[in-house]
């Protein structure tokens, strides 16, 4: 492709609108362009790029037995009713009705469309195991859409889901996309783990999710380099210490402290340490108050809450200061376990219930009750883990500290179970006969998530450094001169060369200083450089590659293919 004819506008400075490293050189790189926040259009680079993902992933989806279809992104309500999920996915639903009033929504996942695909089609154990996938856009009205392709309200992903006749056989499929994605995500050249996650609004009791390694994720990985335990901070079991106490239960006390809310501020009134008292935190919960009771020294995991009330996460927020004085009698501050009122649910995590001598909130305005023990002062919903995962926790799996850093999700894999068989009536008839729900697994990669992923582990200040296999050309041919008829030429007969061979070229033949054209080329990160200089009647070229820019050398273009194709082989890729 010729540089003068092509659709690239680039930009000299960071757009005001991007956050993070891949939004702001995605822009900058002339690859997207935002029409309304979180709704991105893929420009020509950009979008070569992302069918070179696609494309990777096709080729180990294939090679894994699935197999590709297409199906719309429009999907009736009916399908999700029965599921359960149209009313509890949440607001990031797309609703709309046609001229009939007939209500759709546009997808934001397929398990419903696909089970009930197959429902009707695959009768017998002999057509089974079926793996179905498809590359395509997907819907969520994000509350707060941001970081340019990380969390749009419009993206591309693949999803495939597997049906099987048992659990057994469901989990050989689970296993087999796990390699897959492995294979996928080591071909993309991401740094990335594995880790266990939560299952949310899709369904089923295991999950994993592949993170690559970041510190522009959204999501935080709890791990443990002597073992290979490793999950999200949303799914992390914590091993909760608790300190040498005595057993002596002392008589518990009402002390006045007028004004002293947080936890900060009580220590320092009571000279104790934080583990010494019990944090309360107070939700509304589809309007009703729920209390929940943890280690004044630690955090609490909204999603093990959620997890154990059964709901979804749009159904719980924070309670508000009236809901609080309903259901304390006090101020926001002072709440604790003792004396709620009767409609308030009291949740307690369970380490509570091995602590001795607790400082807890009096509900009443400005007091505390110290020397509060669970059994004797106060009872409620016991629940063995609450907590969220911090760095230094103990490992569950082998007793040795964790540690912590963020990660990009960019693919997912659900055992789902007969969740949506179930509901959406899909069976088949079993060797004696015998109709059985089919067992599914989901399984999820986010298209253009990764390709920011991409950007965010291979960028440096001048801008993106694709590898080889995702760059949107190979090579990009640079001519200093274009008025010079012997830089022309030489880089005309390059160009046209390269390109019979397979390679992708750009010929940046535009009419601009060398100095724009060096930048643009840093900033759209092409592998492989060749600079078409003053030497051309030598025909002596310029050779570099983006990752080691200042490791120039002048070579003879006789030599040029012959170097390209040293960088294939040390990559392992074909052209």
């Amino acid at each position: 492709m010729k540089m003068s004819k092509m659709y690239m506008p680039t930009l000299k400075e960071d757009p005001s609108e991007a956050e993070i490293s891949s939004h702001r050189l995605l822009l900058r790189a002339g690859m997207i362009r935002r029409l309304v926040s979180g709704v991105y259009s893929y420009l020509p680079l950009g979008y070569r790029v992302v069918r070179k993902v696609e494309q990777i992933v096709r080729e180990e989806m294939d090679r894994s037995g699935s197999q590709e279809l297409l199906m719309s992104a429009i999907q009736p309500k009916e399908l999700w009713e029965a599921s359960g999920r149209w009313d509890n996915f949440g607001p990031e639903m797309w609703k709309l009705k046609d001229r009939n009033s007939r209500e759709f929504c546009l997808g934001p996942t397929h398990e419903e469309y696909f089970t009930n695909l197959i429902k009707d089609e695959i009768k017998s154990y002999k057509q089974l195991p079926l793996n179905l996938y498809q590359i395509q856009t997907k819907y969520r009205d994000e509350k707060r859409p941001r970081f340019g392709l990380m969390r749009g309200r419009e993206f591309i992903m693949k999803d495939a889901y597997s049906f099987d006749t048992d659990h057994e056989n469901m989990v050989k499929a689970y296993e087999n996309m796990w390699d897959a994605y492995d294979r996928i995500f080591t071909r993309l050249k991401l740094k990335y783990k594995v880790v266990q996650g939560d299952t949310g609004a899709m369904g089923g009791k295991v999950s994993h999710e592949f993170m690559a390694m970041s510190e522009a994720g959204e999501g935080l990985v709890a791990y443990c380099d002597h073992c290979d335990y490793a999950a999200t901070d949303e799914k992390a079991k914590v091993i909760y210490e608790i300190s040498e106490q005595s057993t002596e239960e002392l008589s518990k006390e009402k002390v006045y402290t007028p004004n002293l809310k947080t936890i900060d501020e009580l220590v320092d009134f009571f000279k104790i340490d934080k583990s010494n008292f019990a944090k309360a935190v107070v939700y509304d919960v589809n309007g009703k108050g729920i209390v929940v009771i943890i280690p004044g020294d630690r955090e609490l995991n909204e999603t093990k809450l959620c997890n154990y009330l059964g709901i979804a996460d749009h159904e719980i927020q924070m309670a508000d200061e009236e809901l609080i004085l309903n259901i304390t009698k006090a101020n926001k501050g002072f709440t604790g376990p003792i004396g709620l009122a009767e409609d308030a649910r009291l949740i307690v995590d369970s380490r509570i219930t091995k602590m001795k001598n607790l400082v807890v909130g009096g509900n009443e305005t400005d007091y505390h009750i110290k020397n509060v023990n669970y059994g004797r002062d106060f009872e409620g919903e016991v629940v063995e883990d609450l907590l969220l995962v911090r760095e230094g926790d103990i490992c569950p799996k082998c007793g040795e500290k964790m540690e912590m850093a963020r990660g990009i999700e960019v693919g997912n894999i659900f055992q789902l179970g007969t969740k949506y068989s179930e509901s959406l009536k899909a069976k088949f008839l079993d060797e004696d006969g015998k109709e059985q729900p089919f067992v599914m697994g989901s399984y999820g990669i986010g298209i253009t998530r990764t390709v920011a992923a991409i950007i965010e582990q291979y960028h440096d200040e001048n801008g993106i450094i694709w590898p080889l296999n995702t760059a949107p050309y190979h090579v990009i041919v640079t001519v200093i001169n274009t008025k010079n008829e012997d830089q022309m030429n030489l880089a005309e007969k390059l160009y046209e060369e390269l390109i019979s061979t397979g390679l992708e070229v750009l010929l940046d033949d535009r009419n601009e200083r060398a100095g724009v054209k060096f930048n643009d080329r840093d900033l759209i990160g092409i592998p492989i450089r060749i600079t078409v200089g003053k030497k051309a009647p030598e025909e002596i070229v310029e050779y570099s590659l983006r990752t080691s820019p200042e490791d120039r050398k002048e070579v003879g273009s006789s030599s040029i293919v012959k170097l390209i194709d040293e960088e294939f082989k040390k990559a392992g890729l074909n052209y």
